[in-house]
């Protein structure tokens, strides 16, 4: 018969274990809640769903937009002679803003991407930011992808690459 001291210490291991299981499982229960809860993020251009679930004490600002972001290059490779800015604006007023007249952005840059032969080009470029209403996204594309096909044919590029984003914006 083991003594009572050997039996107290079998006894407070055992709960000591139990608690200890007991802390595990009642944590692994809050995680699961608290990743079960957490917003989830999605996007879809053909849909006027908001970028991410909004915790209901947070009010949802502005209305659902697409913001698109064109990177023109202005290397030829041909050899040709490099876009100018004078070039690239006068694209910009002729084959853009009729089609956008409510406003966009040109930001100067510089880049590099791997071209067709798989070399690293590196060189001065624009980024064209379009901001529309989400719901014009179908109407939208194609006259995107008009200004994209205009630029390569006009300066020989071999691509003008494009970014979508749905957002949320306010004026």
């Amino acid at each position: 018969m083991p003594s009572t001291t050997a039996h107290s210490h079998a006894r407070v291991r055992t709960t000591a274990r139990t608690r200890t299981r007991a802390r595990v499982a009642i944590a692994a229960v809050a995680l699961t809640a608290a990743t079960v809860g957490a917003p989830a993020a999605y996007a879809s251009l053909d849909s006027e769903q908001p970028v991410a679930r909004q915790s209901t004490t947070a009010p949802a600002r502005g209305q659902a937009y697409v913001e698109t972001r064109l990177f023109f290059g202005t290397e030829r490779p041909d050899g040709g002679p490099d876009v100018t800015d004078k070039q690239f604006m006068k694209f910009i007023d002729r084959e853009v803003t009729p089609d956008f007249p409510d406003g966009l952005t040109v930001q100067d840059g510089r880049g590099q991407w791997r071209d067709a032969g798989g070399r690293i080009e590196r060189e001065r470029s624009y980024e064209l930011i379009l901001l529309y209403p989400a719901k014009q996204a179908p109407s939208r594309d194609a006259k995107i992808e008009e200004i994209r096909e205009d630029y390569k044919r006009a300066y020989g590029q071999e691509s003008v690459a494009r970014l979508d984003e749905r957002t949320r914006a306010d004026f």
